[in-house]
């Protein structure tokens, strides 16, 4: 069983920055894919960030194209997520996944973090 999780939430205003790091447990961690998605309210869990397990390939949504960047250290099993330039639309829980398929949605992903929360004040 894989656990995952998420720290590094807070409230922020329009323009700062964050990090997010999610932390997993098991030995399988650099063998897998890890993801980044968020939930506002009142909306559906949507794709924020994807890494494959050697950091080879990276997925982005549109909407935060240029201003998230996701990396991961496997010695360390972490992924983070460092949020630039944040906007009041970026505020959501933030949930880290595990396992799963590079740019898929959240069906396609095994694990999941308990979310940490984004707040953006504008």
């Amino acid at each position: 069983q894989v656990r995952l999780v998420e720290s590094g939430g807070g409230l922020v205003q329009a323009g700062d920055s964050l990090r997010l790091s999610c932390a997993a447990s098991g030995r399988t961690f650099s063998s897998y894919a890890m993801g980044w998605f968020r939930q506002a309210p009142g909306k559906e869990r949507e794709r924020v960030a994807a890494i494959s397990w050697n950091g080879g390939n990276t997925y982005y949504a549109d909407s935060v194209k240029g201003r998230f960047t996701i990396s991961r250290d496997n010695a360390k099993n972490t992924v983070y997520l460092q949020m630039n330039t944040l906007k009041s639309e970026d505020t959501a829980v933030y949930y880290c996944a595990g396992k799963g398929l590079v740019g898929g949605s959240p069906n396609d992903w095994d694990y999941w973090g308990q979310g940490t929360q984004v707040t953006v004040s504008s």
